[in-house]
């Protein structure tokens, strides 16, 4: 149970955020049962800078390049920079992991 506490809220929100898009079916943008939780395109307004890259990021799960860079440009390297945090935030739960383990060993 101490594990728990441990991992970060960020790991959690980045891995099923990555899971639900990857389990997503590609959509086209405009499409009838299109959902978004984008403010912008809630209030009514038809561009937004970020409005495809969660479309992009479900096309690239599916092996859709060509699809995926037309819903966003941004699509790869936003998947990289998310995939580059979740690493980071492992090994920190690793190298945390050691440094506690090392702790106990040595003060017990």
């Amino acid at each position: 149970m101490k594990m728990l506490h441990r991992i970060p809220v960020e790991l959690i929100f980045w891995i099923t955020a990555l899971v639900l898009l990857a389990a997503a079916a590609p959509e086209k943008h405009g499409h009838i049962h299109h959902f978004t939780l984008c403010p912008l395109a809630n209030m009514g307004f038809d561009w937004c800078p970020g409005c495809g890259i969660g479309r992009a990021i479900t096309q690239l799960f599916h092996g859709n390049i060509r699809e995926s860079l037309e819903q966003h440009w941004f699509g790869i390297p936003a998947l990289m920079i998310i995939v580059h945090r979740i690493i980071e935030l492992v090994n920190r739960i690793i190298i945390n992991n050691r440094k506690l383990k090392y702790k106990e060993k040595r003060y017990v």
